[in-house]
């Protein structure tokens, strides 16, 4: 958007395929982007996922520099980076207690005035404001995966979130080339909540042998228009992920959102979706 700027200098907490596709969106926005990661080997893996998505960027757009976006990259272990971020978005996996250490580990380096965001998709921002030191700075800015082709962040309001911090990650959603929506804080949000339940059904039918997944999956994407079905797209969320999200909105909401015994069964089997090679249905190297 013209006269809006991206945030100058951008924190990523956790460089997996979620915080790398965070980093290379603000990349691609002109941002510095500082990940940090547990130790120097996931350092390094992060950093070579986002150069993954900067050599596909630049395939698809010849005009990018590519190793412009690769300078403004740091990907390390020092959370002291933080200390000049106007934001930091933490990207662990969706665990309550990880998100717990990893957002008071960032609170800890950042400066009074930026802004902490959690890319939760479904753990409550108020339960995780209440051990922030600044609730009032702190909101949930949920992007989907993959990052660089959904075109939604989901910005999470908190009880304590000022309005205008609401608008300034309003803003920057849009300087990614994102449309933004804002919710209210409220267990799975509204995507997640929606998405969560049509396929949770759809692995229940499965289940039933009511029909096979690419038949369910065409069922929604003919019949309603949907862009991936619902079991592709739970291949593509991760089922780890679907199962931990699953969990935490039947804690909350009730037992219409308790797991299928099939989706517990497939992740103790490590059938996690495309990023293990199998889940609903098989992924190669060039798929996943």
């Amino acid at each position: 958007m013209s006269g809006i700027d991206a945030p100058a200098h951008v924190g990523v907490l956790g460089g997996g395929r979620m915080g790398a596709g965070i980093a290379h969106a603000f990349l691609l926005a002109g941002s510095r982007v500082s990940v940090v990661e547990r130790d120097s080997a996931s350092a390094d893996a992060a950093a070579e996922r986002v150069h993954d998505s900067i050599r596909r960027s630049v395939d698809r757009d010849p005009l990018l520099d590519g190793s412009a976006l690769r300078a403004r990259l740091d990907c390390g272990t020092e959370i002291a980076e933080f200390s000049a971020c106007a934001l930091v978005v933490e990207a662990v996996p969706e665990d309550r207690a990880l998100k717990e250490e990893a957002l008071s580990r960032a609170e800890g380096a950042m400066h009074d005035g930026a802004i902490l965001a959690s890319n939760t998709s479904s753990i409550s921002i108020d339960d995780l404001a209440t051990n922030r030191a600044r609730p009032e700075t702190f909101l949930g800015l949920h992007f989907f995966n993959p990052v660089p082709a959904s075109a939604l962040v989901e910005i999470v309001r908190g009880s304590a979130t000022r309005s205008d911090v609401v608008e300034t990650a309003r803003t920057w959603v849009q300087t990614l080339g994102k449309s933004p929506i804002v919710v209210r804080d409220s267990p799975g949000f509204a995507s997640s909540r929606l998405g969560v339940m049509l396929g949770l059904e759809a692995i229940r039918m499965l289940e039933e042998g009511v029909a096979s997944a690419a038949d369910i999956d065409a069922a929604m994407t003919l019949g309603y228009r949907h862009p991936t079905g619902p079991l592709r797209t739970t291949d593509i969320v991760g089922l780890d992920v679907r199962l931990g999200i699953a969990e935490e909105l039947a804690a909350t909401l009730g037992p219409r959102f308790e797991p299928p015994a099939l989706l517990r069964a497939m992740v103790a089997d490590g059938k996690l979706g495309r990023k293990s090679g199998e889940g609903f249905y098989r992924w190669n190297e060039e798929t996943r």
